[in-house]
This record gives C-alpha cells, sequence and structure tokens, in this order.
C-alpha cells in the first residue's frame, strides 16, 4: 500500500494483508486484515507509531524510504503481539539511533519476543508527554485492550487517538476512513467479537479514559480509521452492556442425523414462538461468525453427539472456544445423541465456567429420537420463551 497523508505530518504507513484467510491460526478472515502504522514528522523530531507484521515488512519500509532523508527519531510501540511490533529489529536497523518508546510491560514482552536490547528503550507512564516540536503525543495505558500492556497515543495537535487493537477491524481497504460503516462494521463486530469480547469488563473503563481527551479521529492498527469516533464508541458501548437479544444460537454437529433432527425440532418450535435462531453446524461453520452471533444472543445451545463417552470433537472444541471469548448469553440448554452411552452433557458442564448462564434444560437420548424425545425438546423450547419473557426481550 502506498504512503497517505493524513494531515500535515500525519501519514499512514502501513499495508494491507488483502489475501490472508486466516489469523492466529483459528480465525477466519473473509475480508483480509491490515497491519497500521503511522508516521508523524514534527518540527524537532519524527516518530513511527507501531510497525507490521514481519511477513509484509518490506511494504513499510519502502514506503518509509518515500520519505527522503527521513530520520526516524521514536519507535512508538502500543502493543508487543507481532503483527504490531515484529518488525521494530529491522526498523531500527534503518535508523539505528531511534529508541522504542513504551511501557514497562511492553518492554518487558518486546525483549522476550524480538530480543530487542535494553539500551534501546525509552520507559513511559501513564499520562507521560513526548514532544516532536510543534507535535505532542500524550500515552494512555488502555490495559487488556486486549493483552495487559496496551496504550493509546494521542496527538493532542491534529486530535488525533491511535489505538492499536482497540477499536480495530479485520478488513483490508483502500479507504483511508471507514466510509462504508455498515460493512467495516461487521468486521469491527467479528474483531471484537474473537478478541475483544472476553475482556469486556475493561472495556468501559478504558472508553472512560480515553473519553477524556479531545479528539476527532480514531485511528487503530487494523482496519480503516473512524473520523465518525462515536459511531465506533458506540457500537462498543452496545457489545458491552448486559443487554441481549431475543436470539438463540445452535452450535450443533450431527454423525448419523440423530442430532439434527432434534435441532430442527428446536428451530421450527423457537421460531414458531418469535424467537430468532441462528444455528451452525460445526463441520462448516465460521468461528467468526459463531463468535459474532454471540454478542447479543441471550441463549446459546450446545447439540453434538457423543463419541465415545465424550462430545463429538468438534463439540469440545467450540465449547472451549465459546468458553474463551466469554459472551454475555443468559441461558443454555445441553442436547447429545448416544449410542450406548457416555457423559457428554457432563463434560460439556464441566468446562463453560466462564459462562454466567441459566441452564434451560437437557436431553440425551439414545439412537433416534422417540416420541418423548421430542416432547423434551418441546418442554426446553418453553423454557427459553419464559426465559426470555422474564428479562422482557419477548
Amino acid at each position: 500500500m502506498s504512503v497517505r497523508k493524513i494531515k500535515d505530518g500525519v501519514y499512514a504507513v502501513g499495508v494491507n494483508h488483502w489475501d490472508r484467510k486466516l489469523f492466529d491460526e483459528i480465525i477466519p478472515l473473509p475480508n483480509g486484515t491490515s497491519y497500521n502504522s503511522y508516521l508523524i514528522i514534527g518540527s524537532q523530531y519524527t516518530a513511527l507509531i507501531d510497525t507490521v507484521d514481519p511477513a509484509l515488512q518490506d511494504g513499510l519500509i519502502n514506503n518509509l524510504k518515500e520519505f527522503k532523508d527521513l530520520k526516524v527519531d521514536y519507535i512508538i510501540s502500543q502493543h508487543a503481539e507481532q503483527d504490531h511490533s515484529g518488525s521494530i529489529p529491522k526498523i531500527l536497523e534503518m535508523y539505528p539511533d531511534a529508541k522504542v518508546v513504551t511501557n514497562e510491560k511492553c518492554k518487558e514482552l518486546l525483549i522476550e519476543h524480538l530480543g530487542i536490547p535494553d539500551e534501546k528503550f525509552i520507559v513511559i507512564k501513564d499520562y507521560d508527554k513526548l514532544s516532536l516540536g510543534n507535535k505532542t503525543l500524550t500515552f494512555i495505558f488502555t490495559p487488556w485492550v486486549h493483552w495487559p500492556e496496551t496504550m493509546s497515543t494521542y496527538l493532542q495537535e491534529d486530535k488525533i487517538l491511535f489505538t492499536c487493537d482497540f477499536f480495530g477491524s479485520h478488513y483490508a481497504t483502500s479507504e483511508l476512513y471507514a466510509k462504508n460503516s455498515e460493512i467495516v462494521l461487521e468486521g469491527a463486530k467479528r474483531y471484537y467479537a474473537e478478541i475483544m469480547m472476553p475482556f469486556r469488563n475493561f472495556i468501559k473503563s478504558n472508553i472512560n479514559k480515553i473519553e477524556k481527551f479531545d479528539f476527532e479521529i480514531i485511528a487503530p492498527s487494523h482496519g480503516p480509521m473512524w473520523n465518525d469516533p462515536k459511531f465506533i464508541i458506540n457500537a462498543y458501548l452496545d457489545w458491552i452492556s448486559p443487554v441481549v437479544k431475543n436470539e438463540v444460537v445452535v452450535l450443533y454437529t450431527s454423525m448419523h442425523g440423530s442430532t439434527k433432527v432434534i435441532v430442527d425440532e428446536l428451530y421450527n418450535r423457537l421460531v414458531e414462538n418469535g424467537i430468532k435462531v441462528t444455528p451452525f453446524n460445526l463441520v462448516s461453520a465460521d468461528l467468526g461468525e459463531i463468535a459474532i452471533s454471540l454478542v447479543d444472543a441471550a441463549t446459546i445451545i450446545f447439540a453434538f453427539p457423543t463419541v465415545l463417552t465424550g462430545p463429538h470433537p468438534l463439540g469440545a472444541s467450540i465449547t472451549y472456544f465459546v468458553n474463551a471469548i466469554k459472551p454475555k448469553t443468559k441461558f443454555a440448554s445441553f442436547i447429545t445423541s448416544y449410542g450406548w452411552g457416555g457423559m457428554t452433557i457432563k463434560w460439556v458442564k464441566e468446562h463453560i465456567g466462564n459462562l454466567k448462564v441459566e441452564m434451560l434444560g437437557e436431553l440425551e437420548f439414545k439412537g433416534l429420537p422417540k416420541k418423548e424425545d421430542i416432547e423434551k425438546v418441546n418442554e426446553i423450547v418453553m423454557r427459553i420463551v419464559e426465559a426470555h419473557k422474564s428479562i422482557g426481550i419477548l
């Protein structure tokens, strides 16, 4: 990606990873991603905010070479994860007099992960300032969005807030700003659901902290910038709120069709009762879409067969994933079929300790579902209906 001017002396010099399809070897990327890096040229000093993933560091290097006689004095590292910090060693080779400016926790991680020498660092504290001459940077610690060392950087004169992963989106685009907000919002919600949702209790305090500053642009390190900051901030406030919607997410797979019969019955009965239902066949489901659906859903249903004495491996995997991302879901139910025995429901219950849910029934049946199994499904449906009514969403 070419260099793009944001304001006088402020440039986007990062790169798009158009064809990346998987992040952290788990998260699908239907729209690719970007690694945003920002160059700030002051009247006395120059700072580079974050770098890029080492796989595409040549793109960053070529962008920096577009500036004649450029001297980078400071490399601001807001987050130690390698998609933002991984090119720091190469940039230090290019600009050997540069110093890495970051907090103590981030310094420790950068030394451990990248082997950057101790003498290369300038360690700052919360709300410390750094003057570039006619431009002033203020560092704002925003921990747990999504690592403990994460911070943001405020460019006072240009009213830009650089937030690293906070408010980011896995969305590669040639647009500098989030012009098609609905498309970008889906990418931002996917990013929130997969990465930020486990830390939603920290997000509100960090939003309160950054809103003390007067900024007109939010510049994250993934996806386009937000020149209407309230749009993405309000979205985050909605996602982290305790409010859930009249929605049920069904996570299922079926080996011989038995579980699928029950899932179909569930789907029909719930829809008849005015509840939105989103079923995901775990054989082909996109983990990102599952995560997005769980941001707002009131109820989750785990439905998969028993293999030997435990859950189907896809069921075990999704149970671990859901427990890890900690959705605000209020209710849960469990369904399993088996051939000769097993303890699937017990296993699932033992592995969702992060979910603060009320159990709305379970169904364990042998072979093909019988009449009494269908009746049990209808009992679970009515419990879900009453539960949704009890919190005023149905």
